[in-house]
C-alpha cells in the first residue's frame, strides 16, 4: 500500500463515526466473556450477589437505556450538522467528525449495550454473572458522566467564537509544523534553466484527479536523491487537479523514478484537509465571518470575534516569512524537491478581501479591519508591509464609496480592536 493510500485510509478513519463504536461493541462482548469467567472464582463480596430476576431486570433496563442514549446522541449530531451548515461553515463539518469525545461517548454506549446483552444470555436460575451485573452498573455511570461532559462541551464549543478559536489554533499548529519541516530541509537555490539543460523532463499526471490533501516531503526528497533528480510539485496543497493534469515534473534522473512511486507520495481526496494546509484554516474562518455578515444572519459582532483569530494567524504567518516556492534538499544541501507555496500576499488577501467586500456596510467591520491592518504594520517585518498598506488603501477606498456622510465616514475610518467600543489608541 502506497503512502497516499495509507494517508487516505487514515483520513477516513479519523472522520469515521462508526469504527470506534464498532470497536466498543466488540470489546463489550469480550469483556462480558471475561466477567463470566471471573464469576467462577469465590472472591466476590456478598454485596455483589444478585438473584436471577434482579440481574435480568437490571441488564434489560441497561440495554434499553443504551439504545435510547445512542438515539439521543445521533439526534444531537443531526442538530450540529444543521447548525454548522446553516450558521457556520460546511467546511467545519470535516473537523467536527473527528471529535474524539463524541467517538468515545458512542463507543461507551455501544460497549455497555453489547456487554449487558451478552451477559443476559448467561443468566440461569442457578447461575448469575454477579461481577458482570456490577460492572454493567459501573459502565452506565461512566456513560452518563461522559454524556454530561459531551453536552457541556458542545453547548459551549458550538458557539462561533469557540469554533473560530479551535480552527485558529489548528491553523497555527500546522503552520509551525510546516515551517519546521522546511527549515530542516532547506537547500541551495535551484535554477530550472540549468537543470533543464542537464537532462530530460518527465511529467507525472494525476491518475484520478481531486484535491491535493498532502504529500510526503521527506520521502519525495529521498526518492529524488536515490535517482539523482529534482522533483517539482507543480500544484499547491489544496488545489484541485483534474484527471490527467501534470502534478509533478521529474528533472533529470539516472534513471528517473517510476511515475507510480512519485504519485504514491501525493494524496488526493474530494476536499481539502488542514494537515498540511494552514490556508484552509483561514478559509474556514473567513467562511464563518462572511456567513455572519450575510443579510439573513446580520451578526457583525461574530465576524469581529472571528477577525481576532484571523489576526492571530496573520501575525504567525507574517513572522514565518512564507514564500511562493520552497526548495528542499538532501543531507548535502543538493536541491531535490521543489514545492509551491503561498506567499504573504496570498494569505493576507484570503484573510481580508471577502470580509471587506461583504462587511463594508458595517461600521464594526471597517473599524476592526483597520485596527487589524494597522496592528500588522507595527508588528511584522518590513517585507510584509507593502501588501498591508495596499489592503489599507483598498479599505479606505471602500469606506469612501460606502459612506457619503462625513461623520459616518470618519467613524468608519477609526481603528477599533473591539469593532465599536474602544477609543482610538494613541501611538
Amino acid at each position: 500500500m502506497s503512502w497516499a493510500s495509507r494517508f487516505r485510509l487514515l483520513q477516513y478513519t479519523k472522520a469515521s463515526l462508526w469504527m470506534v463504536p464498532l470497536l466498543g461493541l466488540v470489546l463489550g462482548v469480550l469483556l462480558a466473556e471475561w466477567a463470566v469467567t471471573m464469576d467462577a472464582t469465590p472472591w466476590l463480596p456478598a454485596g455483589w450477589r444478585y438473584s436471577a430476576s434482579t440481574a435480568a431486570g437490571v441488564l434489560t433496563a441497561i440495554v434499553g437505556a443504551m439504545i435510547a442514549l445512542l438515539g439521543f446522541v445521533v439526534t444531537i449530531g443531526v442538530l450540529v450538522v444543521q447548525q454548522a451548515t446553516g450558521t457556520l461553515s460546511p467546511r467545519y463539518m470535516r473537523l467536527w467528525y473527528r471529535d474524539r469525545l463524541q467517538k468515545a461517548v458512542l463507543a461507551t454506549f455501544t460497549g455497555t449495550f453489547s456487554f449487558s446483552f451478552a451477559l443476559l444470555r448467561t443468566i440461569e436460575p442457578d447461575s448469575v454473572p454477579d461481577l458482570g451485573v456490577t460492572m454493567a452498573g459501573a459502565a452506565v455511570s461512566v456513560s452518563l458522566l461522559l454524556l454530561l461532559v459531551y453536552l457541556n462541551r458542545f453547548t459551549h464549543n458550538l458557539r462561533p467564537v469557540a469554533i473560530a478559536g479551535l480552527v485558529g489554533r489548528m491553523g497555527e499548529t500546522v503552520l509551525v509544523r510546516a515551517q519546521a519541516t522546511i527549515r530542516d530541509a532547506t537547500a541551495r537555490p535551484w535554477d530550472p534553466a540549468a537543470q533543464a539543460a542537464g537532462g530530460a523532463v518527465t511529467y507525472v499526471p494525476a491518475e484520478h484527479g481531486g484535491v491535493i490533501q498532502a504529500f510526503h516531503p521527506e520521502k519525495l526528497t529521498a526518492l529524488a536523491a536515490r535517482h539523482d533528480c529534482v522533483l517539482v510539485v507543480t500544484r499547491l496543497v489544496g488545489d484541485y487537479v483534474p484527471p490527467g493534469a501534470v502534478v509533478v515534473e521529474i528533472h533529470g534522473g539516472n534513471p528517473a523514478p517510476e511515475q507510480r512511486q512519485v504519485a504514491g507520495l501525493i494524496a488526493f481526496g474530494s476536499e481539502r484537509t488542514i494537515e498540511q494546509d494552514p490556508a484552509f484554516a483561514l478559509r474556514v474562518l473567513v467562511d464563518i465571518a462572511v456567513r455572519a455578515l450575510s443579510p439573513a444572519v446580520n451578526d457583525p459582532t461574530t465576524a469581529v470575534q472571528v477577525l481576532n483569530e484571523i489576526e492571530a494567524i496573520l501575525h504567525a504567518v507574517g513572522r514565518a516569512g512564507p514564500r511562493s516556492r520552497y526548495v528542499l534538499g538532501d543531507r548535502h544541501g543538493t536541491p531535490r524537491l521543489v514545492v509551491q507555496g503561498r506567499d504573504w500576499e496570498d494569505y493576507l488577501q484570503l484573510a481580508v478581501t471577502e470580509i471587506r467586500e461583504y462587511g463594508v456596510r458595517s461600521v464594526q467591520i471597517c473599524r476592526r479591519l483597520r485596527s487589524l491592518l494597522e496592528g500588522l504594520l507595527t508588528a511584522l517585518p518590513p517585507g510584509c508591509l507593502p501588501a498591508v498598506r495596499t489592503e489599507l488603501t483598498l479599505l479606505r477606498a471602500s469606506v469612501e464609496r460606502e459612506y457619503t456622510d462625513p461623520a459616518r465616514r470618519a467613524l468608519a475610518r477609526t481603528p477599533d480592536c473591539q469593532g465599536i467600543g474602544a477609543r482610538p489608541r494613541r501611538r
